[in-house]
């Protein structure tokens, strides 16, 4: 089908900017700016109760748990896939996107009445944890089901950037509000940025087109559940990228994610401003990294170039672990965030490549399964980090990520090196 048929006349500017011709479908128009603020949100929200959580406890591990608990979803997100194979992947994220307005409202109410501790922020967390996590899934099938595939990789890599800025604007923003208008304040905010996110979801495209050879979903829940999982481990190419996604949510995350809150107090001495530029300093290299895959993206090999980021990425945390001056690691953040965005968009591209459309909703939902790598990641490194130290536990979780990268390599080359594997084709 002729790239965006059926769509508003194409704007100048987007005609003239090839990293901008994802913005040609008109469900995209809509579906960026409403991650864009979803994202804003979710990083303003993890900079507010994060920082709260570590100074009312002063606990390294009571952080890692909260940060854990944000991943529950995690367990479910293959229902959520199968769910939205069913009744639609829009209707289905407008769902989970009123449950953060209702989750914020809350918690807004909590700080505006001097209510908030420890007990309803971690009740809370786990509501919002058993949901959060499949909304990354959903915005790929929506770009996978709405785009065509020369504009792909671009709007995939266009997609990311919202959670790349977000990490900028949200924890900058989210420090600033705090120290500035205290915690209930800033959750109106947080709750109006929500909300918006929402209005402008209903927007995005529904209609589901069923492809020549797609059969209809028909069966239990169960057995479409069971029908995802076998299709993943029977497929190497989708195995191999399954098992990657769980060693980088496992030994790279909780380096430059939650594990931050530790780094900028205990280490470098810094406040919850400080904490906002670390975090911005890694999305800052991330969103970099999203800018050039979407200029760029259609002359590189993805699985290649996924395998040799996630390389680098280790690399540079291993480094990061070391570090005990500010500057340097936030310049170290910046090197990693780059090289993660040349890692999880090729990633995201190669499986939505491969899958058959009938099997995309339960392949990306076992996908999230793998992010439940980054609550265990986070449950032990707290111990870790507290009996050893970061820079001790930050090598430990680079190294393994070294070398498991590699054992997939080889295992999979054939899959994953060779040139004219479907997961290397332009």
């Amino acid at each position: 089908m002729p790239a965006g048929r059926g769509n508003d006349q194409d704007v100048s500017l987007i005609t003239r900017v090839p990293a901008l011709a994802p913005f040609r479908i008109r469900s995209f128009r809509y579906q960026w700016p409403a991650d864009l603020l979803a994202s804003w949100a979710f990083e303003m929200e993890g900079v507010i109760l994060g920082w709260f959580v570590l100074v009312e406890t002063g606990s390294v591990l009571a952080l890692a748990v909260f940060g854990s608990l944000q991943f529950l979803g995690t367990l479910i997100s293959p229902a959520y896939g199968m769910v939205g194979d069913r009744i639609g992947y829009r209707n289905l994220l407008c769902l989970m996107r009123a449950t953060y307005v209702a989750v914020a409202l809350a918690l807004m109410v909590l700080f505006l009445t001097g209510l908030a501790g420890p007990v309803p922020v971690f009740i809370l967390a786990t509501v919002i944890g058993l949901v959060r996590p499949s909304d990354i899934t959903l915005r790929n099938l929506l770009v996978g089901e709405t785009m065509p595939a020369d504009y792909l990789m671009r709007a995939m890599a266009v997609s990311r950037t919202t959670a790349d800025s977000a990490r900028i604007v949200g924890a900058l923003s989210g420090a600033t509000l705090v120290a500035a208008l205290g915690s209930g304040v800033a959750y109106v905010a947080v709750c109006a940025v929500y909300a918006t996110s929402l209005v402008l979801t209903f927007g995005v495209g529904i209609k589901r087109v069923r492809l020549l050879g797609e059969a209809p979903a028909h069966g239990s829940p169960l057995q479409s559940l069971k029908e995802g999982f076998v299709y993943v481990w029977s497929t190497p190419v989708v195995r191999a990228v399954m098992l990657l996604a769980f060693l980088v949510n496992f030994a790279a995350y909780p380096l430059v994610g939650s594990l931050l809150a530790y780094v900028a107090r205990d280490i470098y001495g810094l406040g919850q401003t400080g904490l906002g530029w670390l975090i911005a300093s890694f999305a800052a290299g991330a969103l970099l990294g999203s800018i050039a895959v979407s200029t760029h993206g259609a002359r590189i090999r993805p699985a290649r170039t996924m395998i040799a980021c996630t390389l680098a990425w280790f690399s540079f945390n291993f480094a990061f672990s070391w570090v005990e001056q500010a500057h340097l690691g936030e310049a170290i953040l910046f090197a990693a965030g780059l090289v993660q965005s040349f890692c999880m968009v090729p990633m995201a591209v190669i499986l939505l490549r491969v899958t058959e459309p009938a099997f995309r909703g339960r392949v990306m939902g076992v996908r999230m399964l793998a992010v439940y790598g980054l609550p265990v990641g986070l449950l032990l490194s707290g111990p870790l980090v507290e009996h050893a130290s970061f820079a001790i536990t930050g090598s430990v979780y680079s190294l393994l990520g070294i070398g498991f990268t590699l054992l997939i390599a080889v295992r999979w080359r054939a899959q994953l090196w060779n040139a004219s594997a479907p997961a290397n084709e332009r």
